[in-house]
């Protein structure tokens, strides 16, 4: 299933997609007890929201083979950890907005797990149960202070730095999906999640032995070849396969 949160005639809603109709709901998505109100609403009448409301945003960086292949590093033997805040959040449609000051900043087309249950020291065998399921992330990324400040808190955390959308697909296998990203209707990465280091259900025991990962929580897979800059009036795009895509407008 594909479930969305969105705005319609001004009204927050939530609800699962069925061939480009939104079937609203009542109730929390990520419990059980949720119910259909028997209210409809025509994809293309409704405002996409980020699909869901993190209380963390956990981001592995160098985590694809090819990735590390065109920086020239090696592959790391445990993830390489960083954070972004909730209000980095923004969904499909909505502009990522460049401060000027800040010097070139990237894309970064990801992969986005999001957590439907709560979990602390949970085991890889054991990480599937706590999945909800998958969602396109753009981690977008202020390279130049990247760089200069080392670690990459400031970097990382700008409002609109983390587009996440259109909606999260459940029951998929995340093990192999085509992952790409276009800038202004140009393919710019492309590549596939069997070139993950570490898996979603990998990081999901590594990361759960540092903090408890709750109900709406993301971590973001990491990026593959190709990042690159964004500049005012682009337009970019991140597809994945058996998920959706993810468009964003670029402003100053």
């Amino acid at each position: 299933m594909k479930w969305a949160r969105f705005n319609f005639q001004g009204k927050e809603c939530t609800g699962f997609l069925r061939e480009n109709i939104l079937h609203v709901i009542k109730g929390d998505y990520f419990k059980s007890d949720w119910q259909e109100t028997g209210e409809t609403v025509a994809l293309d009448e409704a405002m996409l929201y980020a699909p869901c409301r993190p209380s963390k945003i956990i981001c592995v960086g160098l985590n694809y083979r090819d990735h590390a292949a065109e920086m020239k590093m090696e592959l790391p033997t445990e993830p390489i950890m960083f954070m972004k805040p909730p209000s980095a959040v923004i969904g499909p449609g909505e502009a990522i907005v460049l401060p000027h000051w800040i010097g070139r900043t990237d894309y970064e087309a990801e992969l986005a797990v999001v957590m439907g249950k709560t979990a602390k020291n949970v085991s890889a065998q054991q990480a599937g149960d706590y999945i909800f399921g998958y969602t396109c992330g753009n981690d977008v990324t202020g390279r130049r202070l990247q760089k200069t400040d080392g670690q990459w808190t400031r970097a990382k955390s700008f409002d609109t730095f983390c587009p996440l959308g259109p909606w999260i697909a459940t029951e998929i296998d995340a093990a192999d999906l085509e992952i790409s990203l276009e800038l202004n209707g140009e393919i710019r990465q492309q590549s596939s999640t069997a070139q993950l280091v570490f898996g979603p259900h990998k990081l999901i025991e590594l990361i759960s032995r540092v903090m408890t990962l709750d109900p709406g929580d993301v971590i973001m897979t990491g990026t593959p070849s190709g990042v690159g800059p964004l500049t005012e009036g682009d337009r970019v795009t991140v597809n994945i396969d058996q998920i959706g895509a993810l468009s964003n407008p670029v402003t100053g």
